[in-house]
Parts: structure tokens; C-alpha cells; sequence
């Protein structure tokens, strides 16, 4: 496996720090992740592992306020500047990659990302990947939540700590003490992130029905973090027949993260795998 670490210029001219793990072999297909709430690209090495050896290169950079990516910590001004930073990342990843079947996998909100992506930029994606995604409204305290919305028109940056259940998001404990001693984790969040997440939500669900791209959502049964329903009632109001849900059971929040996380890398090898045997027989269909 090769191992790259660069910066990208994001949507305002920030310098954006990415990475690329590639196999040693000919690549099969182009992975992008994208990271999710106080996280950063670094805690997705058992994709990583699992996938590059499945022949796939995958890209994935720190968003915006996270990581080593320049930013106040968990803060935007728009739900439009994750958008458009990821998509002049696409841009990037397929100037270097233009033959590779490209996928996009988000987790959490990257989840909700990505699926707000696939709603915007259809064209060009072979699949559309979204583990646990933020699709209803946060798992944090209600006064956290209510003093967001209040505060959101009046200080719109203030950093206030999410409050998030670290404990839910793996049932591994070694997982979970990673997690809290990790220094780039951040658990901050400011008023307008949570108004445009919200917004952002209501608008991705509202808009189920128009997603094009081969989706697949999978989820732990017993997340704490994002809801199962929300994920599923998306699903089900896509009506694309090329889509699939996997529910994990008794699963947390990271299921690649999770005790279950050598089942997600095989599901998410093979889904990718079929994708591209699909569209391999679409012009044979077509002729």
C-alpha cells in the first residue's frame, strides 16, 4: 500500500489536508470517504486495510474545522461550504483517477453529506455509500440543542461542546478510550452548524425521491447517535430500484469501528464489486 498526505484548496481558498492510500496492484475503483462530526479522515484505517487490498484507491481529507484542516473547530457559515469543498475534492480525485469507477462513502453527517452530494452531483457516481447518516435531529442534550437555535442569529460561531455519548459509538472499549484520548477529536459544535444541519436535513429527506445514484445505507440496530428510522425512511422513499439497506444488529454509531466492522468492510468490498459488474453490462444490455 502507498501512503500520501497533501493539501487541497477547499471552497473559500482554505488549504484542506488530505490523504490517498493506494494498492500496490492495478486499481479496480476510486473510494472517497468522508468523515463525520468531530472526526477526521485518520479513523478510517479499518476501511482502509480492508478495501486497498480489494484493489481500491481511496482519497479522504479533513473537513473544514476538523483535523488538521484549517477552521474554527465543528463551525460553518453555510451547509453549502461542506458541499462545495467536497465537491472540488471530486474534482480533484477524478483529474488523478479518470478511468476508475468512483464511489463516495460518508459517515454520520458525512453520511448526510454525501447524500445531499448524490442529490446535487449525481452525474458521475457508480454508488453512493452512507454509513449511519445524520438524518433527524442530533443525539444531543435538548438544552444544548434549544440555546443553538436561540443563539444561532446572535453568535453564530460560539464553540459549545456537543455533548456527544462517546460510549455509543462503539461497543469496543478500546475503540471508545481511542476516541476520547484522540487530540483531534474536538466534540465542538457552534449555533449556525446546528441550524444548517438541521436545514440541511430536512431538505435531504424532503428530497429522497430525486436520488439517482446506486445507494447503499447500512446502520446499526442500536445506535445512539443517529437514528436507524430516519435512515431507513430515506431509504425507503428513494426510488431508485438499485439501492440497498443493511441493518446491523444490536450494532452502535461506527460500524466500521465496531465489533461487527470486519462484516461491514467484506458488504462494502462486495457492493462496490457489484456496482461495477452492473455497469459493465449496461451497454451489452443496451446493444
Amino acid at each position: 500500500m502507498k501512503h500520501k498526505t497533501d493539501h487541497f484548496r477547499g471552497a473559500h481558498g482554505e488549504e484542506l489536508f488530505y490523504q490517498i492510500w493506494r494498492p500496490d496492484d492495478p486499481v479496480l475503483a476510486t473510494l472517497v470517504i468522508v468523515h463525520g462530526f468531530s472526526d477526521h479522515c485518520n479513523r478510517y484505517m479499518n476501511l482502509v486495510k480492508g478495501l486497498v487490498p480489494r484493489n481500491m484507491v481511496i482519497y479522504s481529507f479533513d473537513q473544514r474545522g476538523h483535523g488538521h484542516s484549517p477552521g474554527s473547530r465543528g463551525h460553518i457559515d453555510s451547509f453549502s461550504e461542506y458541499r462545495e469543498d467536497l465537491q472540488l475534492f471530486m474534482q480533484f480525485v477524478v483529474s488523478k483517477e479518470p478511468e476508475n469507477p468512483l464511489f463516495l462513502f460518508g459517515h454520520s453527517m458525512g453520511g448526510l453529506i454525501v447524500l445531499d452530494y448524490g442529490l446535487h452531483y449525481p452525474q458521475g457516481l457508480n454508488g453512493v455509500i452512507a454509513s449511519a447518516p445524520h438524518l433527524s435531529d442530533p443525539a444531543v442534550s435538548p438544552i444544548v440543542a434549544s440555546l443553538a437555535r436561540l443563539l444561532s442569529g446572535i453568535l453564530p460561531a460560539l464553540s459549545i461542546n456537543a455533548g456527544l455519548d462517546e460510549d455509543g459509538i462503539s461497543r469496543d472499549i478500546g475503540v471508545v478510550q481511542a476516541y476520547h484520548d484522540d487530540p483531534l477529536v474536538h466534540g465542538k459544535g457552534t449555533p449556525r452548524l446546528s441550524t444548517e444541519l438541521a436545514a440541511a436535513v430536512d431538505a435531504t429527506q424532503a428530497n429522497a425521491a430525486n436520488f439517482k445514484p446506486p445507494l447503499l445505507i447500512y446502520h446499526g440496530s442500536a445506535d445512539r447517535l443517529t437514528s436507524p428510522e430516519a435512515s431507513r425512511d430515506f431509504y425507503e422513499k428513494v426510488k431508485s430500484d438499485n439501492k440497498r439497506y443493511i441493518s446491523y444488529e444490536g450494532g452502535y454509531h461506527e460500524s466500521h469501528n465496531d465489533l461487527h466492522q470486519e462484516r461491514v468492510v467484506i458488504d462494502v468490498g462486495q457492493w462496490i464489486e457489484e456496482q461495477i459488474w452492473i455497469a459493465a453490462q449496461q451497454p451489452q444490455e443496451q446493444e
